[in-house]
């Protein structure tokens, strides 16, 4: 099992988005606050369908709550396209933390200090891919490795 973990998520179709993915592969979803939308939003519940129900969600009021919950050892992996590790460079380990920053602008310096950062290959013209196909990408690059291993 690993964690899907969203630093301050702005768009409510993103995040429902994801808590599909998180319910699909039975892993907990993270949701650092501030969030850019109501967790009663209905784009938010309409993007996780009736999907809800197996959602393992985990809410921290801020960084720093969210920091202390990490267990001691915690791997983190800081999701941003200014990482200087690529997706398929990274060897994931059971308990990862995949870490995401909000759509509009990324994991703040501050938090890509403290973990190693990861980007995602993107040979054509865009900056970044959207915040819900970057954690599929990387949550399901991570269930294979994790699948090959056992």
């Amino acid at each position: 099992m690993l964690h899907l973990v969203l630093f301050q998520p702005e768009i409510p179709q993103n995040t429902g988005n994801i808590a599909r993915t998180a319910a699909a592969l039975g892993w907990p979803l993270h949701l650092i606050r501030p969030l850019g939308f109501r967790l009663s939003d209905p784009r938010l519940k309409r993007a996780g369908l009736d999907y809800w129900p197996h959602v393992d969600l985990r809410l921290h009021d801020t960084w720093e709550a969210f920091w202390q919950s990490l267990p001691p050892g915690a791997r983190v992996w800081a999701f941003s396209a200014r990482g200087d590790t690529c997706l398929y460079g990274v060897s994931f380990q059971p308990g990862d933390y995949l870490l995401f920053g909000p759509e509009t602008r990324g994991l703040p310096p501050e938090v890509l200090t403290l973990f190693p950062g990861v980007y995602i290959p993107m040979p054509g013209p865009v900056r970044s891919l959207n915040l819900a196909v970057a954690v599929g990408v990387a949550a399901y690059e991570a269930y294979r490795q994790l699948r090959v291993a056992l």
